[in-house]
């Protein structure tokens, strides 16, 4: 469960990170898209790790 919590920190502080920089350089900016980019890869992998094998039940 530690390790679930951690990946949730990882995310959320992605998510505001990636809200940040889109209020300050637009959604299309370079470092957004990185950012969006990064997230997707946090997320695709907690999904992978905690949903898809089945130990996040």
């Amino acid at each position: 469960m530690a390790k679930q919590n951690e990946f949730l920190e990882q995310i959320e502080l992605k998510r505001n990170e990636l809200i940040k920089v889109v209020a300050e350089d637009g959604l299309n900016s370079t470092i957004a898209v990185e950012y969006s980019q990064q997230l997707d890869q946090l997320l695709n992998k907690y999904d992978e790790l905690f949903y898809k094998t089945g130990a996040g039940f």
